[in-house]
C-alpha cells in the first residue's frame, strides 16, 4: 500500500473517532445508565460503512445469493442477545454487522487496501432480533489491515444496533488473542476495566458442527428517556 493510501485511510478512521467523540460531548448519550458493569462501549462507524448493492444481507455472511463457494477464511459464529439498560430482552431490533473480509478488504469503493476482493464473501449482514432479543450470524475471521507505517488494525467486526425508543448504538467486536489488540488506539481508547465488552473469546463446537467456533456478544441498548 502506498503512503497517501495508507494516510487516506488513517484520515478517514481518525475523522471518525472525531465524530464519535463530538456526538457524545453533545450530550447524544442518554442520562440514564445500565446496571454498573454492563455497559456496552461506543466505537467510531469507520469510515467503511456499506454503499454497495449486494445479492443478500443476510445472516450468513460466508454465502452470497447465486454462487456455490464459500468465502474464504476461517468460519465462525456470532451470536449473543440485545438488552435494555434493566436488563431486559430487547425484540425486534435491527443488528447490522459488516467488516473486512479474511484478506482484511472492505466491500467499499473507498477502501484503498490493495489486498483481494473475495466475491464469495457477503462483507455485510443484518438481522432482527426475535423474542428473547437473541440474535446470530455466521461470517470470518476478518484479515488485520494497515492503517499506517505505525498502525494496523485487528481483526475486528463492526455492530449497529437499532430500535425506536432506544438509543442507536454503533461499535465494534474483538477477538480475543489476536496480538494487535494490543496496539489498537480505538480498542485501546476504551477504559481498560470496559474493555472485555467488546472483547469476544471464540469456542469450540461440538464436532462437525457448523460454524465450527462461536464467541457470543450481548449488547446492552439505552432507552431514549
Amino acid at each position: 500500500m502506498s503512503a497517501p493510501q495508507k494516510m487516506n485511510r488513517r484520515a478517514m478512521l481518525q475523522a471518525g473517532l472525531g465524530a464519535g467523540v463530538g456526538a457524545l460531548a453533545a450530550g447524544f448519550l442518554p442520562a440514564a445508565r445500565p446496571a454498573e458493569g454492563c455497559e456496552t462501549p461506543a466505537q467510531t462507524e469507520g469510515p467503511f460503512y456499506p454503499t454497495r448493492e449486494q445479492p443478500d444481507t443476510d445472516v450468513d455472511l460466508t454465502r452470497v445469493l447465486g454462487r456455490t463457494d464459500r468465502a474464504a477464511g476461517d468460519v465462525v459464529g456470532i451470536r449473543g442477545q440485545v438488552l435494555d439498560d434493566a436488563l431486559q430482552p430487547v425484540a425486534g431490533a435491527l443488528v447490522e454487522i459488516w467488516q473486512a473480509n479474511h484478506h482484511g478488504r472492505y466491500h467499499h469503493d473507498a477502501d484503498p487496501n490493495p489486498a483481494a476482493e473475495d466475491p464469495a464473501f457477503q462483507g455485510w449482514g443484518r438481522v432482527r432480533t426475535g423474542p428473547g432479543g437473541h440474535y446470530s450470524f455466521t461470517t470470518v475471521v476478518p484479515g488485520a489491515y494497515p492503517v499506517d507505517a505505525d498502525w494496523w488494525r485487528p481483526p475486528h467486526v463492526h455492530f449497529k444496533v437499532a430500535k425506536r425508543g432506544y438509543h442507536e448504538l454503533v461499535t465494534q467486536m474483538y477477538f480475543a488473542g489476536e496480538a494487535l489488540n494490543e496496539a489498537d488506539r480505538l480498542l485501546q481508547s476504551i477504559p481498560e476495566a470496559d474493555r472485555d465488552r467488546v472483547v469476544v473469546t471464540l469456542a469450540d463446537a461440538a464436532p462437525h458442527d457448523d460454524p465450527p467456533r462461536t464467541g457470543v456478544f450481548n449488547i446492552v441498548l439505552q432507552r431514549v428517556a
